[in-house]
């Protein structure tokens, strides 16, 4: 069977965990992250592009992200995945999105709008427009791998809830650490492994490097048909100097 290139993309010791990722000075303006993307015979990149901004009250994030597929497969599916998320970060170092759009090729848009002043979510995709309720810990698909970089996380579980601009569902991720081998080397993580309950549910894995600033460095899942996704970091660059201090530790 041939699958599109946009299925591809689309004991008793307990951990004490303290990670307390840099605080804003710390953290640099702008991260750009190449990622090598494969699921089978299939293979692409992706590149996101995460900034920070600093206003008089608040900071603010906007996340861009493009995938495209690589080899003869191009040739064939040349049009690209892209993905934004944009919002505010909280006091607490949380996440707060306002818009989130997936756009695959020249296909309408997936969006999620979130009107946090009325506790409303709004999702506009081919099946027309719906409101739901917005839970206080909401967060999108592209924003959630990223919403660690300012926030510790949770002991034992991360739970949460999370929208694509189809749907919103809540999730849980269980929490445990790994050292990860990459194409930049091995690295400490913290991963993030979502608990399904059942035959609907898809699978997830989350790896966040501690010794750069909490950013996912790999993410695994399973997309439509079973397809399981590896998304790896090949690269990450940034915008402005950093310290280079350690983020944090499984103690």
């Amino acid at each position: 069977m041939k699958f599109p290139f946009m299925a591809l993309l689309s004991g008793s010791v307990l951990f004490a965990i303290s990670l307390f990722p840099a605080h804003a000075a710390d953290i640099p303006s702008r991260v750009d992250i190449s990622y090598s993307i494969s699921s089978g015979g299939l293979e692409g990149e992706v590149n996101d592009t995460v900034e920070i901004k600093k206003g008089n009250h608040a900071r603010s994030y906007t996340i861009n992200s493009e995938g495209r597929a690589k080899g003869l497969l191009a040739l064939t599916q040349p049009d690209s995945v892209v993905r934004d998320s944009e919002g505010i970060i909280t006091a607490q170092g949380s996440f707060r999105p306002s818009r989130f759009s997936d756009q695959h090729g020249n296909r309408p848009p997936k969006v999620a709008i979130f009107d946090w002043n009325n506790k409303l979510l709004t999702l506009q995709n081919k099946r027309g427009e719906e409101q739901k309720p917005l839970p206080a810990d909401a967060q999108d698909k592209l924003s959630l791998p990223y919403s660690f970089m300012f926030s510790p996380i949770p002991g034992k579980m991360v739970t949460l809830h999370e929208t694509d601009g189809r749907r919103l569902e809540p999730v849980r991720y269980a929490v445990g650490k790994e050292t990860l081998d990459t194409p930049m080397g091995k690295l400490e993580t913290i991963v993030l492994t979502k608990q399904v309950d059942d035959s609907e549910g898809r699978d997830k894995k989350i790896w966040l490097a501690v010794d750069h600033h909490m950013l996912p460095v790999r993410i695994v899942s399973t997309e439509k048909l079973g397809i399981i996704t590896d998304q790896i970091a090949t690269r990450i660059t940034y915008g402005e100097s950093s310290d280079r201090l350690k983020q944090g530790r499984l103690q």
